[in-house]
């Protein structure tokens, strides 16, 4: 057990580690763009971003149901396919925001301003989109190191505190995992 809590304090400090660097990283994609080569084009990641969250947003609900069926392996297995998809969106995430111009809802010319025709256009429809997608940054920021931290805890077999940990972290994941696939879908129409 003291083995497991000293990987659990040394994981725990990796949690920060990584969520400073991700922070970091989504800080400076919309400051920082790289020329990709001639004959790139990255234009293809946004739907499969979408795929991606809309995937992880099934496998925590097929988790959750596993562990209320009380079947811990399958719970475990699902996590970590959950936990796959969600690196492999952000690494694809931060590599398309790093390469690729800022998309807005309600841009109809895609010269990057919602000009007062283009707003007018969208209506109130551009504010609910604008609240799903605040939410939806801000709580993948704050919901990232307790996701690890919740992971890390089951990973440790501290079960009782991965459980406490993962009644609230769980709707807050899931509620980013849905959400992002719902802002993609609205600000399709924008996309060149």
């Amino acid at each position: 057990m003291e083995a497991n809590l000293q990987l659990a304090k040394k994981l725990n400090v990796a949690a920060w580690v990584v969520t400073a660097v991700v922070l970091l990283l989504v800080g400076l994609m919309r400051r920082v763009k790289i020329t990709l080569p001639d004959g790139w084009d990255f234009s293809f990641l946004p739907p499969f971003h979408a795929s991606l969250n809309a995937l992880t947003a099934v496998v925590l609900i097929a988790a959750f149901y596993f562990i209320k069926q009380k079947n811990v392996e399958a719970h475990r297995k699902a996590i970590y396919v959950a936990m796959g998809l969600s690196v492999l969106f952000l690494l694809s995430y931060v590599a398309y925001h790093f390469t690729s111009p800022e998309i807005k809802f309600g841009d109809a010319n895609v010269d990057g301003i919602v000009d007062a025709a283009e707003a007018a256009a969208v209506g109130s429809t551009r504010t609910l989109y604008l609240i799903l997608l605040i939410t939806h940054i801000t709580l993948a920021g704050l919901i990232l190191p307790f996701i690890l931290f919740t992971f890390i805890r089951a990973y440790t077999g501290q079960i009782e505190r991965h459980r406490k940990m993962a009644r609230w972290v769980f709707p807050l994941w899931l509620y980013v995992a849905i959400t992002g696939p719902i802002c993609y879908w609205m600000l399709m129409p924008y996309y060149p």
